[in-house]
């Protein structure tokens, strides 16, 4: 039997991981990406946690390489784009997977440069790493890209610039599939809800100096779901999904991941 990504070639944007007890949406992507065929190009920031998660690859017998960037610059997008073609000689797969609420507030209370620095890598640095991977796609006439959105972006939140960065994460998903539907390429968003990751998680118990575990039974209980929340497999398993063939009669779907939260009223 085939694996689902055989020999197609995924860029995993943030594929390492903030420091934590649980596995990050990132290594759980790439991991899985990897487990089913795929050459995964692991793109981080930190260059040591991405290499963590090629050596966890690495003891599967994957196939992946690491590559440093930041993605707030457009140059090391621009970089990220050649990279994977002078390795591999195309692109199948991108997913972008980088997003922060660091010092998010109240809109009164919002700093500018927080509100520009949450801007710059959640939606910023998307339009960069599309706009130097699409042209490869183009010529491909083939391709899927996977943006982590947020279910804040439709949900009732106390992070202003994270829950707007993130609604614009879904405009400009919906804006490229329609433009580039013709050209053969797809582009899709998942929206994860309450998750039990790394980020969320440490995260969240830091700015509201709170107890982990009673962070954790708060939201547990906040969603609909049996079983509380999420973890980043379920991210994972989303993200393989639209990056398979399986899904090729899919594009501009927006995908909650969330366990029926955005359907909750009351």
């Amino acid at each position: 039997m085939s694996k689902r990504l055989e020999e197609k070639i995924a860029i995993i944007i943030g594929a390492g991981q903030h420091p934590g007890e649980n596995i990050g949406n990132g290594r759980a992507m790439s991991l899985l990406f990897a487990r089913e065929g795929a050459k995964v190009m692991l793109v981080d920031k930190n260059l040591d946690s991405a290499l963590e998660t090629k050596s966890m690859i690495d003891k599967e017998g994957g196939e992946s390489f690491v590559f440093e960037a930041n993605i707030t610059k457009e140059n090391d997008c621009e970089r990220i784009a050649k990279k994977c073609v002078d390795v591999y000689g195309r692109i199948d797969i991108l997913v972008n997977n980088v997003g922060i609420a660091t010092g998010d507030r109240k809109l009164v209370d919002l700093k500018e440069e927080v509100w520009d620095n949450i801007f710059d890598v959640n939606l910023k640095g998307m339009f960069f790493t599309c706009k130097y991977v699409l042209p490869v796609m183009e010529k491909q006439e083939s391709g899927s890209i996977i943006n982590i959105s947020s279910v804040a972006a439709i949900s009732a939140v106390r992070y202003v610039a994270y829950k707007i960065s993130k609604s614009g994460v879904n405009s400009l998903t919906h804006q490229l599939a329609m433009k580039y539907a013709k050209n053969g390429i797809r582009v899709n968003a998942i929206m994860p809800g309450l998750m039990n990751t790394p980020m969320a998680i440490e995260g969240i118990s830091k700015a509201r100096v709170m107890n982990k575990e009673d962070l954790i039974k708060q939201r547990n209980k906040m969603v609909p779901l049996k079983g509380g929340m999420g973890d980043a497999w379920d991210t994972a398993y989303a993200a393989l999904f639209l990056a398979s063939d399986e899904a090729k009669f899919i594009t501009s779907v927006i995908l909650p991941v969330d366990g029926g939260q955005a359907s909750k009223i009351g």
